[in-house]
């Protein structure tokens, strides 16, 4: 079939994450603005405020054995997918016609944990076979694959806190090329280590409380009184499918993936381009692809992760890219920045504006710091119909990335 033409549409998401598992579960702790910290105690570390997935029920649904060649960002990504196909129905294709890409930006990290303490203290003949192929990045990806016996295109996409926006991103052109029909794909992280949480916060990138200071509010984008991000774990997979094979099959569509667009900053190591440039041509290019202006998009989801850096740059960017009228939030106060599965997780969250007929809000958001006049939905829900949406991801080395989703019109 010729790939020109070829239009993509979402009929089903999963998600796993600290304030719900399974879509609905996880849309209605966001349209309440219930968050999902809580204090967490790491050999190594001092304790710290994160989002954690609680009770993932792997080993119920893969057996003990499948699950214990997974590592826990595997588990994480094989649950949402499992979700995600359960939500959108049996799309009714070979199996060599559906592909998987997942976004994952730092392997699995119980997994080198546990290896490293092996070799460290006991030696390197006590060191597990398994260390390798479970701490890599593509095993996410595989993983899904496997669990599901998907065997079309298969791909892991590593742009840190860019990468599960832009495995959407790649599933899109996978199905518009023709090259699969269906795709699931999305991110999925579990970074919360004693490395992870040590490296992150020697960089001044996490958010620094005291004893006296609520867990919940710690997570705070766009907020004047923001210090750094709070680290999150979970899983966000899109079932996404060729339009007219979804349409054929009678499959509930929850919006249209019209564009997408990416860049580069290729600037400092760790901070975003302060100007917005870079991210503001990921925008778009995401708008040129679905064929739309700025001021058709009826909400933003922002990456911003509440560092005093980035939600600047953000803020910045909407206004460059044309979008500084638009609703804008961001749910990471509610699930916290969970790195590589962050644009996944984030998808899932925006597609409530098709669904439920509601945006997002950004919680803590008491005193917004852009100086921008940014349309801020905050604290609550906030009920509109709109027809197009934007979601935002950035990632550590300058990645951009943005998506465009369109309400399906039969």
């Amino acid at each position: 079939m010729p790939a020109m033409g070829r239009r993509v549409v979402i009929t089903g998401a999963g998600v796993v994450s600290s304030v719900g598992t399974g879509v609905e579960a996880f849309w209605d702790a966001v349209a309440e603005g219930r968050s999902g910290a809580a204090s967490v105690e790491i050999e190594g570390v001092p304790p710290a405020v994160a989002f954690p997935v609680p009770d993932l029920d792997a080993e119920e649904r893969f057996g003990r054995r499948d699950a214990r060649r997974m590592d826990r960002d595997t588990q994480l990504a094989a649950v949402a997918a499992t979700l995600a196909l359960e939500h959108a129905g049996d799309p009714g294709l070979p199996a060599e016609r559906i592909g998987v890409a997942v976004g994952n930006a730092h392997g699995g990290m119980a997994t080198m944990d546990a290896a490293y303490r092996a070799l460290l203290e006991r030696g390197p003949d006590r060191v597990s076979p398994f260390s390798v192929p479970l701490t890599l990045p593509n095993a996410p990806a595989a993983g899904v694959a496997r669990v599901l016996g998907l065997r079309g295109p298969s791909s892991a996409v590593c742009t840190a806190c860019a990468a599960g926006s832009d495995a959407i991103g790649l599933a899109l052109h996978a199905i518009r090329d023709g090259r699969a029909d269906a795709m699931l794909a999305g991110g999925a992280e579990a970074p919360l280590s004693a490395f992870t949480l040590a490296g992150y916060g020697q960089l001044g990138a996490l958010a620094k409380g005291d004893g006296d200071t609520d867990a919940a509010m710690l997570s705070r984008p766009f907020d004047r009184r923001r210090s750094g991000f709070v680290m999150g774990e979970g899983a966000g997979i899109l079932v996404l499918e060729e339009r007219d094979h979804a349409l054929r099959r009678g499959a509930r569509v929850l919006a249209e993936l019209a564009g997408f667009g990416a860049s580069c900053d290729a600037g400092h190591l760790t901070d975003p381009d302060p100007t917005g440039e870079g991210p503001a041509t990921a925008i778009a290019h995401a708008l040129a692809d679905a064929g739309l202006e700025p001021a058709a998009i009826g909400y933003v989801n922002a990456h911003a992760t509440s560092t005093p850096v980035g939600d600047t740059a953000e803020a910045r960017t909407l206004v460059r890219a044309g979008l500084g009228s638009a609703p804008v939030s961001s749910t990471k106060g509610l699930h916290g920045h969970c790195l590589g599965a962050a644009g996944g997780i984030e998808a899932v969250a925006t597609l409530m504006a098709f669904a439920q007929d509601r945006l997002p809000p950004g919680i803590n958001l008491d005193d917004p710091d852009d100086d921008l006049g940014l349309d801020h939905v905050a604290h609550t829900a906030r009920a509109a119909r709109v027809d197009a949406v934007l979601s935002n991801s950035f990632g550590f080395g300058g990645h951009n990335a943005a998506l465009v989703f369109t309400r399906h019109r039969p």
